[in-house]
């Protein structure tokens, strides 16, 4: 397994994977030293990631091997369907697996999601329309939402 660590607009950044794919994403809540030679099977995804962040990404296009149980596999991907720039409840995603009850459990996948943004769990908002639980705070959610609207508040002065 090999790892970086890069420098994103929300905090420094560690991406693990190999030539399986991207097996964790995840933002770290302290500073790190960044990775001075990115791994060549790391490459894309930190080129796809930065590409993210300066707006001229809105799809991503990399292997993804996330470990987790079937359950999880397939919520998050169905996470993966929800397009750049859309939310969805917790229960509509509940609906979409064919089990509305399930509500809980696909939370629970949800909050376990290990490839931050790729697999777009800051999509799912709560039915009331706020934003719920994120493991990287609600304040990341709030800037990755922003930052994928379509609508971009101008400044005023």
């Amino acid at each position: 397994m090999e790892s970086c660590i890069i420098k994103s607009p929300l905090g420094y950044t560690k991406i693990e994977g190999d030539e399986n794919g991207i097996t964790s994403i995840i933002v770290l809540n302290s500073e790190e030293n960044e990775t001075d030679i990115i791994p060549e099977s790391l490459e894309d995804c930190v080129q796809q990631l930065n590409e993210y962040f300066e707006g001229s990404r809105k799809n991503f296009d990399l292997i993804l091997n996330p470990d987790g149980t079937d359950f999880q596999k397939n919520v998050w991907k169905a996470l993966q369907g929800i397009p750049f720039g859309k939310t969805i409840t917790y229960l509509e995603l509940s609906k979409q697996l064919g089990d509305v009850k399930a509500i809980r459990a696909v939370a629970n996948a949800n909050g376990k999601n290990p490839i931050w943004i790729i697999i777009p769990c800051h999509r799912i908002i709560g039915s009331d329309g706020s934003l719920t639980g994120y493991a990287g705070g609600l304040y990341r959610k709030q800037w990755l939402l922003e930052h994928e609207s379509p609508f971009k508040q101008g400044s005023l002065f």
